[in-house]
């Protein structure tokens, strides 16, 4: 059965218990909210095809539990992620104080080239706000991570975050690429110039007539 996307990106939403991930994630998979979810256990996931570009991207978005007690299992799951939410509550110091233990979590678990994104959820409860939005700011950039205040109930900026991060990985992917290609253009190039090249991975052979360029065979 043919595929109906053209790129698959697995995202991770990490953060302390209570900041609002499941609502963060439900809000974007089914656009809905929902108040009286319980704590993960464990781990769950969610899927959702977007369009970038022209291209269909399959997001695969994984919610990890916040308690420690998960979090032998939920760091099993940083390695394979091309993108991780950090997650915290603007009502909840602590919350956003963790961030950096986060990212010292990533740092340990996930791969080198991780697209990341810190996200300061229940923005519409500015009332109880304990965390300002200049804080937030500013410990992005201190991390040089991309930063945005959400809220999945009143539906802010949640659309936009995963459609962000997702933009930045589809970046990172296609620059990654055209170096890739461009690399082996210039290994053929060069190998198409030195047919007694004696890469054994590699053979040459000489069109005549129709072309003095040489024809690569990758065997």
């Amino acid at each position: 059965m043919a595929k109906t996307y053209d790129y698959l990106f697995k995202l991770l939403l990490i953060g302390d218990s209570g900041v609002g991930k499941t609502c963060v994630l439900f809000r974007f998979s089914e656009d809905a909210f929902n108040s009286t979810f319980i704590s993960t256990i464990g781990i769950d996931f969610k899927i959702r095809t977007i369009e970038l570009d022209g291209k269909k991207i399959k997001l695969q978005i994984w919610d990890t539990a916040g308690q420690e007690r998960f979090r032998t299992i939920t760091t099993a799951y940083y390695r394979g992620a091309m993108g991780i939410m950090l997650v915290y509550d603007i009502t909840n110091e602590k919350s956003f104080d963790n961030i950096k233990n986060w990212i010292r979590n990533i740092e340990e678990h996930a791969s080198a080239d991780v697209e990341r994104m810190v996200l300061g959820n229940k923005c519409d409860v500015n009332d109880k706000r304990q965390v300002s939005k200049d804080r937030g700011e500013k410990l992005a950039l201190e991390y040089g991570i991309k930063f945005m205040e959400t809220s999945a109930k009143a539906n802010i900026n949640v659309e936009n975050a995963f459609l962000t991060l997702a933009r930045d990985i589809k970046a990172k992917m296609d620059k990654k690429l055209f170096s890739q290609n461009w690399k082996l253009f210039v290994c053929l190039f060069q190998e198409g110039n030195n047919p007694q090249s004696s890469n054994p991975g590699v053979k040459f052979s000489e069109q005549p007539k129709k072309s003095s360029f040489f024809r690569c065979t990758l065997l």
